[in-house]
């Protein structure tokens, strides 16, 4: 008779139990990376760095890509604070329910078609409870469509330096074309947590209200057994198997890690601790931080060109003959500048004595035959035609014919030189003799004597240059009415929020704080004050009530603060 030799039960497990704790942990591992990928639900591969600096401390098939769940909520969350700090949407903006996200299959928060629900809800329901419906909505509300957003998205991954990431929906149910790496996963845990940290404890959270219900987070069982995980994300599907991207903080240092292709909750969760208690024995207590750099978003120009129906004419054009036009003339050669003659004086009197003899010898053109000027205003034009018949008639153009008409006429009154010329008799320009055309520099001085005769302007009053300086408005300006706040108005408290090395670094902690603060801080004034030991952020216009209320609700959220009284 064979026997068989068994250790008892208890004998086992204590052989189990001196098993070397660090050499369980890696026989895991070992053992994830040699069973063949057939017998896991789909390939394994995992990614840790140090969140710190960035730097890879363990990689397994990190570039392959891989179906990544509901680790695609990830992005999903990531558009929806860009828009909230961009100040496209609020948290309290109110998000319609359309059909499509309506009938997303579970997991969701059972929202329905025609509904309007507070981002705040949506994004509480996507993160904790992983949400299909939730993560349609953003989407839908954000860009229009699930797939505008998921280009969105997919642009956005680019930006980061997700390579090798690709998004067709907002969920990450199984599609084609819709794939991630543990890289790239990775990639974008480390920048939720540095690009939001407003934002950041809602991944921490094991519970919430998303409005319509009270959701339990997903990630409750890696959050309470592993000591100083807070976030981040997990995910699962039938092709893609359990996922996680976590991270975790042990003094000074902290980690974030990606595992994809899991069994099973409890081995997924199982191997992530195992990779980051490994991890955190590798990588030094202190570094110096080097945070990720915010995404280069490439923007889009869109030129539209009008679209012009051709004309009948342009699109049937006729046939031309270019032979049948007549040839262009030549212009005759013009002569250089340097080649004209110039007339000295002696050529220019020879010329008028000549002019003067041709008038008098018979056959040639005579100024009689010139054409004559037009006549002046008010010149009676037959007495006009008839000297000049009468004066031709005789052959001689005696100016004595033509006096009477002249004296007859209405002459132009010349410009006077100054005030006095004015008050001079009108008929006296009348028998005056014809003044020639003044040159520019006589009309400059005649207005130059004019101003000098002319009498001081009075000086303008206060009350005409008080009106000049308004906008047009010369009536009397409204009372003003002074508004103050009685000292006993009770809203004389503050909080302060700790003393920070630059007044920048103080304002974004103010405008961080006052977007998640609520109502306790909805009338509170925001202040940095310039200190020898530093810059204080404060809230201030608060009451007592309020000031506690805002401090209790910070210091649960591990924030520095103190209520000021005053």
């Amino acid at each position: 008779m064979r026997q068989t030799t068994c250790l008892p039960e208890a004998e086992e497990t204590e052989t189990v139990t001196r098993f070397p704790l660090i050499a369980r942990l890696w026989a895991v591992i070992l053992v994830a990376a040699l069973v063949p990928a057939g017998s896991w639900a789909a390939p394994f591969a995992a990614y840790v760095i140090d969140a710190r600096t960035g730097q890879p401390i363990y990689k397994q098939n990190e570039s392959t890509r891989l179906h990544p769940a509901s680790l695609t909520k990830m992005m999903t969350l990531y558009m929806a604070f860009t828009a909230v700090e961009r100040g496209q949407v609020r948290l309290d903006s109110k998000f319609k329910i359309s059909s499509n996200a309506a009938a997303e299959p579970p997991s969701k928060l059972g929202l329905k078609a025609g509904q309007s629900i507070e981002l705040r809800y949506l994004l509480r329901a996507a993160a904790i409870k992983s949400a299909n419906d939730a993560a349609t909505a953003i989407g839908e509300g954000l860009a229009g469509s699930e797939d505008a957003f998921a280009q969105q998205m997919t642009q956005m991954a680019r930006a980061l330096g997700m390579r090798n990431t690709n998004f067709r929906n907002a969920n990450g149910l199984t599609q084609e074309g819709h794939y991630s790496t543990a890289y790239d996963m990775t990639i974008l845990g480390r920048h939720l947590f540095y690009d939001f940290p407003q934002y950041y404890n809602l991944f921490s959270r094991r519970s919430a209200d998303a409005g319509i219900a009270q959701v339990s987070s997903t990630n409750k069982r890696f959050l309470d057994a592993y000591k100083g995980a807070d976030g981040i994300k997990t995910g699962y599907t039938r092709a893609a198997g359990f996922n996680l991207t976590a991270s975790a903080q042990r003094g000074n240092k902290r980690l974030i890690a990606t595992v994809f292709g899991g069994t099973s909750t409890a081995q997924r969760n199982q191997v992530m601790s195992q990779l980051l208690d490994s991890s955190f024995a590798r990588v030094p207590e202190r570094v110096r931080e080097t945070r990720p750099k915010p995404p280069r978003l490439i923007a889009q120009k869109t030129v539209r060109r009008a679209q012009v129906e051709p004309k009948p004419v342009v699109a049937q054009p006729q046939a031309l003959t270019l032979n049948a036009s007549a040839p262009p003339e030549r212009a005759a050669p013009a002569r250089s500048a340097s080649t004209a003659a110039i007339a000295s004086p002696m050529q220019i009197a020879e010329a008028v004595r000549a002019a003067a003899a041709s008038s008098s010898t018979p056959g040639r053109m005579s100024l009689t035959s010139s054409a004559r000027p037009r006549l002046r205003p008010g010149t009676p034009a037959t007495d006009v035609a008839a000297a000049v018949e009468m004066a031709v008639s005789e052959g001689q153009g005696s100016a004595s014919l033509v006096a009477p008409v002249l004296s007859t006429s209405t002459r132009p009154i010349p410009a006077p030189r100054s005030r006095s010329a004015r008050t001079s008799d009108a008929s006296t320009a009348v028998i005056a003799p014809a003044l020639p055309e003044p040159t520019p520099t006589e009309r400059a001085l005649t207005g130059q004597m004019s101003l000098l005769a002319s009498s001081v302007p009075e000086p303008r009053t206060d009350t005409v240059i008080l009106a000049a300086m308004g906008e047009g408005d010369i009536s009397e300006p409204a009372a003003l009415e002074i508004v103050s706040r009685p000292q006993n108005s009770g809203r004389n408290w503050g909080v302060t929020l700790g003393l920070y090395r630059s007044k920048v670094e103080a304002d974004r902690l103010l405008l961080q704080t006052a977007l998640q603060g609520g109502a306790a801080l909805e009338g509170a004034n925001r202040h940095v004050a310039d200190t020898v030991r530093g810059f204080e952020a404060n809230f201030v216009n608060l009451t007592k009530a309020d000031a506690r209320l805002a401090c209790e609700r910070l210091q649960t959220r591990q924030q520095e603060c103190r209520v000021v009284g005053p």
